[in-house]
């Protein structure tokens, strides 16, 4: 850019020293669509070239200073809710500010002027990148780089943002999920799930047993539940998303039946499971047995039949529709 269309201006392009070679990874951006980038891992070094291309050949570009950055950051989104007498609307805002947990510099160029084009080498050695790239409903944690020519009265400046992924290693000790559930003298039933940790690819295997049936189930399905928490004390929120809706069985049951369940979840959209990242935000997942009997009640009792971590308040059990919660942890 140039002040009122006059003047020098340069184009700034970034290129990594292995972009032939390195992976691309698929990342969601936050309109929804998928992109692919970069993918690095943490300790890794990040280098390469900017390319300063100047527009106007034969003037020159005067400047203070050229530099490049490697960020890590976390944005947010305020919630704020709005109440009348006819609708309460929850809306929310951009912060505006976001929080940088990796910030690295590297100066590229003293402030001087650049009479031609000019390409420069840099280099971020074994730089940290302790979290996973992720884009959620109110909170996005991302990568880039930016290269910037600092000027009197505007700067230039170009980003390259990439992916990166945690690794985890696979717990030895990683027991099943048993639990005995029920609504009191109408329905008992025991779930059992061959493990509590999963990988991404990884395929869910568990038996549902019908102890006791005294209600007409019309059919059963297992949902899997992404819980993003953002905040702090009171200000705490969460956001459900339904990732699956998987039907196991239709029509009823009887005493003493098993019903097998294999659930792959390769072919879901999900990330790790993440836990108080930088005291900002943690994403965990739910694996809900829902049975909905022939009268297709909406009430649900998720308080006294889910494993913990569930926080919110539920209504006392009534017969309807029966949702046991059990919480998951992806690797």
């Amino acid at each position: 850019m140039s002040f009122f269309g006059f003047g020098q201006s340069a184009d700034i392009d970034i290129v990594l020293n292995d972009a032939e070679t390195r992976k691309k990874a698929e990342h969601k951006t936050e309109d929804g669509r998928k992109d692919k980038y970069f993918l690095f891992y943490d300790g890794e070094t990040v280098s390469g070239k900017v390319n300063v291309t100047l527009k106007y050949p034969g003037k020159r570009l005067e400047h203070n200073g050229i530099k490049i950055e490697f960020v890590g950051q976390i944005g947010e989104r305020l919630r704020a809710c709005r109440e009348t007498k006819y609708e309460r609307r929850q809306l929310y805002y951009d912060r505006g500010n976001h929080h940088e947990f990796v910030s690295l510099v590297k100066d590229l160029a003293r402030p001087g002027e650049l009479t031609q084009s000019q390409t420069f080498d840099f280099e971020f050695t074994h730089v940290e990148k302790p979290y996973e790239s992720y884009t959620g409903q109110n909170v996005k944690l991302r990568y880039f780089l930016r290269a910037t020519v600092s000027r009197r009265l505007n700067d230039i400046s170009k980003e390259l943002e990439i992916v990166v992924h945690t690794l985890s290693s696979y717990p030895e000790l990683n027991s099943s999920i048993k639990m005995e559930v029920g609504i009191e003298d109408c329905l008992h039933i025991e779930f059992e799930y061959n493990k509590s940790k999963y990988h991404l690819k990884d395929v869910i295997v568990g038996k549902i047993y019908f102890l006791l049936v005294r209600i007409k189930i019309k059919h059963m399905e297992i949902d899997i539940i992404k819980r993003e928490t953002t905040g702090t004390g009171p200000n705490v929120y969460h956001e459900n998303d339904t990732i699956a809706k998987y039907e196991i069985m239709d029509g009823a049951p009887v005493r003493g039946e098993s019903i097998p369940i294999r659930l792959f979840l390769a072919g879901y959209e999900m990330t790790p499971s993440m836990r108080d990242i930088n005291k900002k935000y943690s994403v965990r997942y739910y694996l809900n047995l829902v049975l909905i009997d022939e009268e297709e009640s909406a009430t649900s009792n998720s308080r006294l039949l889910s494993s913990r971590e569930d926080p919110d308040p539920e209504p006392e059990p009534r017969r309807g529709r029966l949702k046991p919660s059990m919480h998951l942890t992806l690797l």
